[in-house]
């Protein structure tokens, strides 16, 4: 789409325009410009005048057996699914495979088409003919022809081109040779190739004697690996679609310095052999991989990642099994069966709802592989979790299992084990220990059968995407709750890991019991007077401190804390700001936890809360700390006072702390989801943002717009800060506090292995070299770690936390 085009669209319609590749013709703005003359025609009444052209549908023309049949198909790439049809189960099961969900509320699902969800659908085994027959029988309305030319673009291409590990080193396969061709004449891959010498290549086989036949320094030219060589040493020359090509057909001279023919696995007893039967590749440089990852996917030619594990009979097996008591729930089950569909392991992204057990289609992928597998996690919490989920679900024994972190670093015992660690240490760059450096030698220089990754919405950041380069894996899985990021970089997880293999429905798995019901509101909390004309003249740090310490936002969590406590709930109190953390929880005398907590003080709170058996302990405030690798399945209410501006991702994964409620399957229970925002601020905006991802899928937010709406009038009186006096006292605490207290930022005491002192640090230097000259004054040495190094301040311990201690 030329630039033009694309300035002229709305707002509405870029939101749903697609990718499209350089062969795809499908002209999003020629559907426009249609869908514009035919609103005209169509404006016979007063409600089609209220609709724009491109949401007005009512052209379309409907096959006369159109109620039975559950979708709408538009020229644009959208695909609207009527969720309340009779086959609709069957058809979101054909849609989350080869489009991408947009939003799932109760009645209507809207998907849409992209390069990328077509290239899953194919890699999980869906053709081309197949795709668009099932999309005819389930349209309403004929498929546009714009959208089957579409389809056909997006997926002739994809699976003849593969990226292959073998013996550590990286080639592209494929038995097309003209695609090759066409890959070495682009000046990236070109670059990107790796030619040996014959005395590198003598080495190479010295060391193992299983590499596949090499002929290395000869020109295409020569080796007319444009040919279908039979088993009588013949040649006929192919084309790309396997029929003969022409006798004029010129060789470029540059094409493949390197070439490896192997017999295909699959065809070793097939006495009849064909081009298929061979497979021609170049090797590539390891540290260029991700730059040829994405150029391919530039070109059309979208690299397939697949893992014969099966037949490998180089790198050792390990013998690991699920437990027999381990029960696999369906979703999960089909997820995976997307990932092993054709008997091989596929390289891709699985998405699932915190709660609804990732970590255990993780640990049933490595039981299938069976063989080495890396875990890479976000902090060191995350890698005890899961070395005991894989203790608990799989038979793994305990040499076999090891843990690379800041406090372990020990090898697995045997040819092949699991490692976790965390993607800092992996991806850290910086002088190490000499132990450290050791297991990095080993886990850099090993040959995973599986890495997996948890938490991959991270990779993408520019410091931890590394570690898919330095670290050789056959297969990726990447598991995620959150598939977003307010950045653009989450579309590099199609050529870093691989295409989205499956994505659960969060509300069908609320429905089926297995994550909770969640009841959401919002509570506006109108701003005092006095706090609302400082927040006009304040500047930006100080109006976000202002916004939460509001009085009216004081008192309605103070109500809320009491009300659900008395309902048998269990809270946590999220606040991104620490002053307003530490000041809400020592107010209302309940125990907190932040980035300067101590381990022992953490686990001692966190077990407190569990055991429920102190009145005092439960209701808990967090900082940013736990919005993941936290399991607190106790949890059953969640109050929102302060966040990370519009970050749809913390929403959801805050929303994730009570999914996974013991009490879930209760007749008639509900997780309570709480946000307080600040009415007529920032806040507003933000919060509206923030819960975007959570409407999508399909969760539904009441509005509760005024304090006297939330808390009875008859108990206003008895909450702390009812007093206009509090008020003014408080204003002036925080008129007090200077920019970077005002911050509020988690100061966090961070180990080499934490993935959260990376971007607590990161983020405190962004905000503050936004907020006025003092705060940046204060942020070029307090965040780059230079020699304005940051003091630690003293550690205090919670005083409620002193006072347990001393039985009081």
């Amino acid at each position: 789409m030329g630039q033009s085009a694309a300035n002229d669209v709305t707002p509405a319609t870029r939101d749903h325009q697609v990718v499209i590749p350089k062969k795809a013709t499908l002209r999003a703005e020629d559907a426009l410009v249609d869908l514009a003359v035919r609103h005209q025609e169509a404006k016979i009444d007063v409600a089609t005048a209220l609709f724009e052209p491109q949401i007005d549908f009512s052209y379309l023309k409907l096959k006369p057996d159109h109620a039975s049949r559950p979708l709408w198909v538009v020229a644009d790439g959208r695909i609207i699914l009527e969720a309340f049809s009779p086959v609709a189960h069957q058809a979101q099961d054909f849609l989350i495979t080869i489009a991408e969900p947009v939003s799932r509320p109760s009645r209507i699902h809207e998907y849409k088409l992209t390069p990328y969800s077509l290239y899953a659908a194919v890699s999980v085994g869906l053709e081309t003919e197949a795709i668009l027959d099932v999309l005819n029988r389930l349209s309403k309305v004929a498929v546009p022809d714009q959208i089957t030319k579409f389809i056909r673009d997006c997926t002739i291409s994809y699976g003849k081109i593969k990226l292959v590990l073998k013996h550590n080193r990286y080639f592209i396969e494929s038995s097309y040779p003209e695609i090759l061709r066409i890959l070495l004449q682009d000046p990236l891959i070109q670059s990107a190739q790796l030619i040996r010498t014959e005395d590198e290549l003598a080495e190479l086989e010295k060391a193992n004697r299983s590499q596949p036949q090499s002929i290395n320094n000869k020109r295409i030219s020569e080796l007319k690996s444009t040919t279908a060589i039979s088993s009588s040493g013949e040649s006929t020359p192919k084309s790309e679609s396997g029929a003969p090509a022409a006798s004029g057909a010129t060789e470029d001279p540059d094409f493949g310095a390197v070439i490896t023919v192997d017999r295909d696995d699959e065809d070793e007893d097939n006495d009849l052999m064909d081009e298929s039967d061979f497979v021609q590749s170049f090797e590539i440089q390891k540290s260029m991989v991700e730059d040829v990852r994405r150029r391919c996917g530039e070109l059309d030619y979208p690299l397939m990642e697949e893992y014969d594990f099966r037949h490998d009979d180089v790198n050792a097996n390990l013998g690991i099994d699920l437990q027999p008591r381990t029960t696999i729930r369906d979703y999960q089950e089909k997820s995976l069966s997307k990932m092993f569909g054709n008997g091989r392991a596929r390289s891709g992204i699985i998405v699932l709802p915190t709660g609804a057990g990732k970590t255990l289609v993780g640990i049933t992928a490595a039981c299938t592989v069976k063989k080495s597998t890396l875990v890479l996690c976000t902090n060191a919490i995350s890698v005890d979790q899961w070395a005991n989920e894989f203790r608990n679900w799989s038979t793994v024994r305990e040499g076999q299992i090891a843990k690379f972190t800041a406090d372990h670093k020990s090898k697995f015992v045997g040819d092949a084990g699991i490692v976790i660690s965390t993607y800092t240490m992996i991806a850290h760059s910086g002088r190490r220990a000499a132990d450290t450096a050791r297991m990095l030698e080993f886990i850099n220089s090993t040959e995973w059968g599986l890495l997996l990754l948890d938490e991959v919405h991270v990779v993408p950041a520019n410091v931890f995407r590394r570690v898919l380069t330095t670290v050789a894996a056959h297969a990726k899985l990447g598991l995620t709750a959150t598939l977003v990021r307010e950045d653009d970089k989450i579309l590099d997880l199609n050529f870093l890991i691989g295409p989205k293999l499956y994505e659960a429905n969060w509300m069908d798995l609320a429905h089926r019991g297995h994550i909770a019901k969640v009841e959401a509101t919002e509570v506006w909390c109108p701003m005092t007077g006095d706090f609302y004309k400082e927040y006009l003249k304040a500047g930006p740090s100080k109006k976000r401190l202002l916004c939460v310490m509001n009085p009216n936002k004081y008192m309605a969590c103070e109500y809320l804390i009491r009300w659900r406590e008395s309902e048998n709930d269990k809270i946590i109190v999220f606040s991104d700001n620490v002053f307003a953390l530490r000041h809400y929880a020592m107010t209302l005398q309940r125990p907190f936890i932040y980035g300067q907590t101590s381990i022992d003080e953490r686990q001692a709170v966190l077990r407190a809360f569990r055991e429920g058996k102190d009145a005092r302990f439960r209701t808990i405030f967090l900082s940013k700390v736990g919005d993941t690798s936290l399991d607190l399945p106790e949890a059953t209410c969640l109050i929102q006072i302060s966040s990370q501006f519009g970050s749809r991702r913390q929403e959801a994964q805050r929303m994730g702390r009570i999914l996974r409620a013991k009490r879930r399957n209760e007749e008639g229970f509900k997780s309570r989801f709480y946000t307080l925002v600040s009415r007529d601020t920032d806040e507003m905006f933000y919060s509206a943002k923030r819960k975007r991802f959570l409407v999508d899928q399909g969760y539904e937010f009441k509005v509760i717009k005024s304090l006297d709406d939330l808390v009875p009038p008859e108990k206003q009186h008895t909450l702390k800060l009812f007093d206009r006096s509090t008020h003014r006292k408080l204003l002036e605490e925080v008129k007090l506090a200077d920019d970077e207290t005002a911050l509020g930022l988690d100061v966090v005491t961070t180990k080499e292995d934490d993935l959260a002192g990376v971007f607590f640090q990161r983020e405190k230097a962004q905000l503050a070299n936004g907020f006025g000259a003092s705060a940046k004054k204060g942020a070029k040495g307090k965040a780059g770690g230079g020699r304005g190094k940051e003091k630690e301040p003293p550690k205090k311990e919670n005083p409620l936390f002193k006072m347990r201690k001393k039985g009081l």
